[in-house]
């Protein structure tokens, strides 16, 4: 069963940066494709970047040009840094482990952006 664990949330000021982690519990290289997601309240979970095992990326056009995913294949990790945060930004990240047929979750971390 894989595991992955978020982290590297809070809160901060509109203009603001934060990088979350997600720790996998496996090697990451053998899931088709990590990404993270997130869903504000009242809202439905969302897709905000992906990376593939190849190494190819996408980014979803809301964070365009401020979300950069990368990922450190000796420690297992995806990271997703976030820069000029927006109060719409704010939501619960989560991140996903896509492993060519089965889907893994995170537990999920808060991000709060104020104005």
């Amino acid at each position: 069963q894989v595991q992955l664990v978020e982290s590297g949330g809070g809160l901060v000021q509109a203009g603001g940066s934060l990088r979350l982690s997600c720790a996998a519990s496996g090697n990451i290289l053998s899931f088709r494709v990590m990404a993270w997601y997130r869903q504000a309240p009242g809202k439905e979970r969302e897709l905000v970047v992906s990376i593939r095992s190849g190494g190819s990326t996408n980014v979803a056009d809301s964070v365009k040009g401020r979300f950069t995913i990368s990922r450190d294949n000796a420690k297992n990790t995806v990271y997703l840094q976030m820069n000029n945060l927006k109060p719409e930004d704010t939501a619960v990240y989560y991140c996903n482990a896509d492993s060519w047929g089965s889907n893994y979750w995170g537990q999920g971390t808060q991000v709060t952006v104020s104005s």
